[in-house]
C-alpha cells in the first residue's frame, strides 16, 4: 500500500515554513514583484533582509532540501519535499530563501554527481552556501527543445576547448557567477552522444548578451532574466567538462527529471492559493440574490479547481514516492505525465480564478498575469507539453499487443462464443 505519513518532527518543520513563508517571504514579493528580483544583487536593501531569512532556514535544517544525504543535504526525500514546495510555490521569493532556486537546484545536482572535486569545490560549495547563482545555457534559437538539432560547437584546441554558438533563454545568465554550457564536441557521434557540458565562468572573454529576454509581464528592453547569448570563441580549459565526453544529454537529462518533479511541487502551492482566491472572491462578491457562492456556475469551478487540486496533489506524491523507491523503470512514463498535469491544471486553475474576478482579475491590482505566465512557462520549459505527451502516448501504448484475429478483444461474439466453449451446457 502507498501511504505518505509524515512524523511529527517533519510536520512540525512543514508547519514552521508554512508560518515563515506567510509572515517573512511573502512580504519580500510585494515590496520587490519583479520575478528576476531575488537574483537582483543590486537590489541592496532586499539582499540585506534576504541574508538572515537564510540563516534561519538554515538554523531550521531546511536550506537546500532537494539535496539527498549523499549530494551534501538533508535527505528529507522526495515526498516530504512535496510539503515543503507546494508551501514555497506561493511565493516568488521562496526558492532563494530556502536555497531551492531553479536552476541552480539542478544545477548543484549535476554538479554534485559529475563534477570533478576541484569543480565541486570551486563551484558547488559556494553554489549551495548560497554565494553564487548559476544558469544552465542549453536551449538554442533554431534547436528548440530538441538537443539533436544544437549547432553550438566546442571544439578542442591543445589543453582548451573554444565554445562558439548562440543560446537562446539562458535563464539568470545576467545574475550568475558561472553558467554550463551545453555545446557539440562530436557531430559525427550518434545523435544523443553528440554534445558535451562545460562550466564556463560569467566573465569569461568572448561571452555577449544579444538580448535580455523577459517575460511577457515585463517591459520590452527591460532587465528581463532570460538574455539570448552569444558565445563568441569562449575559451575554457579541458577541466572546464561536466561529466564525460559525449554525454552531455544524459547529463541534461538527470538534472531535467528532478526539475520537472519540483516545478509540479511548487505549483500544487500555485493551484492552492487561486483555490483560495476563489473561495474568499465567492463568499464575498455579493450580487442581488446573495454572494456569487450561491451561483452554479461558480459552485461547479470551486468544484472542478478542487477536484483537479486534490488528484494533483496525489499525483505528485505519487510521482516522488516513485523517486524515493528507486523506481527507475516507471520514472519516465510517470515524470512526463505529470508535466502534462503540472501545465494543464495551472493553466485551467488561474483562468477560473482570474474570470471569478471580473474587470479586477485582469487589472495590475491582482496577481493572475504573473500567475498566467508561470501556467504558460510550465508548458513550455523542460520540454513542451506535446512532446511529453506524445511521450507518455508512444509509453503507453508500448504496454499493450495488438489482438489476435479480426476482432478487439472484448468483441462481445467472440466472447460469447469462447465462453459457450468453456462452458457447452450453459445455456439450453
Amino acid at each position: 500500500m502507498i501511504d505518505f505519513p509524515l512524523d511529527a518532527a517533519f510536520q512540525a518543520k512543514v508547519d514552521w515554513t508554512r508560518a515563515f513563508v506567510r509572515e517573512h517571504v511573502e512580504p519580500l514579493d510585494h515590496l520587490w514583484p519583479a520575478p528576476t528580483a531575488p537574483y537582483d544583487r543590486s537590489l541592496t536593501k532586499a539582499r540585506a533582509i534576504l541574508k538572515p531569512l537564510q540563516e534561519e532556514v538554515r538554523r531550521q535544517g531546511l536550506w537546500a532540501c532537494h539535496l539527498d544525504s549523499d549530494l551534501g543535504g538533508p535527505g528529507y526525500g522526495q515526498v516530504k519535499l512535496v510539503h515543503i514546495n507546494e508551501i514555497l510555490g506561493r511565493t516568488n521569493w521562496g526558492p532563494v530563501v530556502f536555497g531551492c532556486q531553479g536552476p541552480d537546484s539542478g544545477n548543484s545536482e549535476i554538479l554534485a554527481r559529475f563534477g570533478t572535486e576541484a569543480q565541486k569545490d570551486r563551484w558547488l560549495a559556494p553554489l549551495l552556501a548560497g554565494e553564487m547563482y548559476s544558469c544552465f545555457s542549453m536551449t538554442e534559437p533554431d534547436g528548440g527543445a530538441d538537443p539533436t538539432l544544437f549547432k553550438c560547437r566546442a571544439v578542442q584546441d591543445g589543453d582548451d576547448w573554444i565554445i562558439e554558438g548562440e543560446k537562446w533563454y539562458s535563464s539568470h545568465a545576467n545574475f550568475c557567477d558561472f553558467l554550463i554550457v551545453m555545446a557539440v564536441t562530436d557531430p559525427e557521434a550518434a545523435p544523443y552522444e553528440r554534445a558535451s557540458m562545460f562550466i564556463v565562468p560569467a566573465d569569461a572573454q568572448g561571452i555577449e548578451f544579444v538580448r535580455e529576454t523577459g517575460l511577457f509581464t515585463e517591459p520590452l528592453g527591460g532587465k528581463g532574466g532570460h538574455p539570448y547569448v552569444r558565445y563568441n570563441r569562449v575559451r575554457v580549459p579541458a577541466s572546464a567538462m561536466l561529466g564525460p565526453r559525449g554525454k552531455g544529454f544524459m547529463v541534461a537529462q538527470s538534472r531535467l527529471g528532478g526539475g520537472r518533479i519540483h516545478h509540479a511541487m511548487r505549483t500544487i502551492g500555485l493551484v492552492q492559493k487561486c483555490l483560495d482566491m476563489m473561495g474568499e472572491r465567492a463568499q464575498s462578491r455579493a450580487l442581488r440574490n446573495g454572494p456569487l457562492s450561491k451561483i452554479q456556475g461558480v459552485q461547479y469551478d470551486l468544484a472542478d479547481s478542487w477536484i483537479a487540486l486534490q488528484q494533483f496533489r496525489l499525483h505528485v506524491l505519487y510521482v516522488s514516492w516513485l523517486v524515493d523507491q528507486g523506481r527507475e523503470d516507471d520514472l519516465r512514463l510517470a515524470i512526463s505525465g505529470l508535466k502534462v498535469a503540472t501545465a494543464t491544471i495551472a493553466k485551467d486553475v488561474v483562468w477560473r480564478a482570474m474570470h471569478l474576478h471580473g474587470a479586477l482579475g485582469v487589472s495590475n491590482e491582482m496577481p493572475f498575469a504573473h500567475m498566467l505566465m508561470t501556467a504558460a512557462m510550465l508548458g513550455l520549459a523542460d520540454g513542451p507539453t506535446e512532446v511529453h505527451r506524445s511521450v507518455v502516448g508512444r509509453l503507453v501504448a508500448r504496454q499493450y499487443q495488438a489482438a489476435e484475429g479480426p476482432n478487439p478483444s472484448e468483441h462481445l461474439p467472440s466472447r460469447r462464443a469462447a465462453a459457450l466453449r468453456l462452458h457447452p451446457d450453459a445455456l439450453d
